[in-house]
């Protein structure tokens, strides 16, 4: 039985992966075909003239993501868009953040779309799969790290933490946002405060937005500031 492999599209999606942990088996320009074979490769136009063959994506094992004491992930509570996903994970990897945790039912993986819309980040940032979110956060926690779980209306804002030592940052699905039991497995749950008229900002730009703060508490802890 031939193994089986994937397909990922994009210029810098391509270029990371030759750079990545998985193999490229194969890898086909517009000097070898045309955009229309291009596109049926890629099973999208959005290729920028390259498509790659291969392997498949390497999930991580969801207990070493927190392995270092100052480790933070984001992890994510059935986030379904994977151009979100991908843009999700494409700012975790720029912070600093040592993983990413998904779930592995109604939710999106890392496919084709998701690795062109984090310009090729997946390809470097460790995400792991998991069955029961809550469960996890629960491992998490075990394992010395603080979980703050995102969510518009609650009582405290992001900006009274320190975000010290472990911690991890779980956002809810476009639409729902957490589940109640996600939320309720989470240390505290903390709002992003707006002024605008658009009253929340989408998963992506939230997550965001909370990496990099944790991305800075931790840049000022080791510089002693």
């Amino acid at each position: 039985m031939a193994p089986s492999r994937d397909r990922i599209y994009g210029r810098n999606p391509v270029a990371e992966a030759k750079r990545g942990r998985r193999a490229v088996h194969r890898i086909w320009t517009s000097a070898d075909a045309s955009a229309d074979e291009l596109t049926r490769l890629a099973g999208s136009p959005d290729h920028q003239g390259i498509v790659a063959e291969v392997d498949p994506y390497p999930y991580a094992d969801p207990t070493s993501l927190l392995a270092a004491s100052d480790a933070f992930v984001v992890a994510l509570d059935q986030v379904q868009d994977p151009r979100n996903l991908g843009a999700i994970c494409r700012s975790a990897e720029a912070a600093g953040a040592a993983g990413a945790v998904i779930c592995d039912r109604r939710a999106a993986a890392v496919t084709a779309a998701a690795c062109k819309a984090s310009a090729g980040a997946v390809e470097h940032l460790p995400i792991a799969r998991v069955r029961n979110l809550a469960d996890w956060i629960g491992t998490a926690k075990e394992a010395g790290a603080w979980v703050y779980g995102a969510a518009g209306d609650a009582s405290q804002s992001y900006l009274t933490l320190d975000f010290d030592g472990r911690v991890v940052i779980v956002l809810g699905g476009e639409g729902g946002g957490l589940r109640r039991r996600v939320a309720g497995a989470c240390d505290e749950l903390v709002a992003i405060p707006t002024t605008g008229r658009v009253g929340s900002l989408n998963v992506a730009a939230a997550a965001t937005l909370l990496l990099f703060a944790v991305a800075e508490a931790h840049s000022r802890a080791e510089s002693g500031g």
